[in-house]
């Protein structure tokens, strides 16, 4: 697909916005955050009347494409906020539910995080042991979540526990829980090869209690809730894959640029490699907008989103690895660019469902579709 006047246009206003405002630093990006609230654009795709700005859910993918392109730690930490963080409420909180955290969430003032994952429920989210046991008015969670994106930093998370193991997915019910309700903890907060800015921490959960009023949905649609999300989160990090091998290429061509051979002609090798590169990332910027596109006009496909998110983030580890080759001993000092997009990228394929899961996910839908 081609992208229309409108959207070409927002997306030279968030390059210059993330080029302008957006830092590459060490610690937590609360800046880069604040500067993104100022703008309204940590609500970009929430409906004006919730605090967001409106856009559609392709101009928030643009978004997280050009953060990503200078910083990828905030490009997930806004993807995050967003899709998995933002959205539950959006198409399953009450009206209640909205006004009371939606609306911050959409301006900024809280950020949003996805608690799922477990130690024995991974890609299986169906696995989850996080109890929540029924109460008087509410109900009390135990158990543990791991790997959680913003764990400590976030205001309100998602979380999803069992109210009776023996039911299987049908009895995984998910809960807004807030920042220091009494019986959350943070635990460990994992030290990663990339994505030094984020905090990634476990959630320790001891007779929380959360209040019938903070449950969302019906007991038993829990897991309808993650799985409708995961779509939309992976075609966020397709887009973050992209930001990530735009800036890989634009620092190995660099690069180049500064040798001789490259300024007399030569260098034919490198120049095929940099010219199928490229020639991948626009494909993988077409099936990213695509999915992101067809998501809008409700024709959205599971498979679209994992085509999206596995060519993009495979594409982002391979680019950033011809950065490194293509920089020399510089691209391996630590701390140097070439050395962050690599450790970036990798996380790409494999948070919201690795690539291989996606592969799972594409062969199925194919076989599918030609009936085989």
């Amino acid at each position: 697909m081609i992208l229309s006047k409108e959207h070409c246009e927002k997306a030279a206003e968030f390059r210059y916005f993330a080029e302008k405002n957006i830092d590459c630093g060490d610690n937590y990006p609360r800046a880069n955050l604040h500067r993104a609230a100022e703008k309204g654009y940590m609500g970009l795709p929430i409906p004006r009347q919730y605090g967001g700005l409106g856009e559609d859910f392709l101009t928030y993918i643009l978004f997280i494409e050009e953060v990503s392109r200078v910083c990828a730690s905030t490009g997930v930490i806004m993807a995050v906020h967003t899709s998995v963080g933002s959205m539950p409420l959006l198409y399953f909180g009450s009206e209640e539910q909205k006004r009371r955290y939606l609306v911050k969430l959409a301006r900024g003032e809280y950020i949003g995080a996805f608690a799922l994952t477990e130690p024995d429920a991974g890609s299986d989210a169906a696995a989850i042991s996080t109890g929540a046991r029924p109460v008087h008015g509410g109900y009390r969670l135990t158990g543990r979540k791991i790997f959680i994106t913003s764990g400590g930093e976030a205001d309100l998370y998602t979380v999803f526990a069992t109210i009776d193991t023996s039911l299987g997915r049908k009895g995984i019910t998910a809960f807004l829980v807030e920042k220091g309700s009494p019986g959350l903890t943070v635990g460990r907060t994992e030290s990663k090869m990339g994505l030094h800015r984020t905090h990634t921490a476990e959630l320790l959960m001891e007779d929380l209690y959360v209040p019938v009023s903070n449950r969302l949905e019906k007991e038993g649609k829990g897991f309808s809730v993650a799985m409708s999300l995961l779509d939309g989160g992976r075609i966020g990090i397709a887009a973050q894959g992209l930001g990530i091998a735009a800036a890989a290429l634009d620092y190995g061509i660099f690069f180049l640029k500064k040798r001789a051979d490259w300024k007399e002609g030569n260098g034919q090798g490198k120049r095929f490699e940099l010219a199928n590169l490229a020639t991948r990332l626009e494909a993988a910027r077409l099936l990213t907008y695509r999915a992101a596109a067809n998501r809008d006009a409700g024709k959205g496909k599971a498979m679209e989103a994992s085509m999206a998110k596995t060519a993009a983030t495979d594409l982002a580890m391979e680019a950033a690895s011809w950065c490194i080759e293509t920089c020399s001993f510089e691209g391996i000092i630590q701390g140097s660019p070439p050395v962050r997009f690599f450790c970036d990228a990798k996380a790409t394929q494999i948070y919201e469902g690795t690539n291989q899961i996606q592969r799972i996910v594409i062969a199925r839908s194919c076989s599918e579709v030609r009936g085989s």
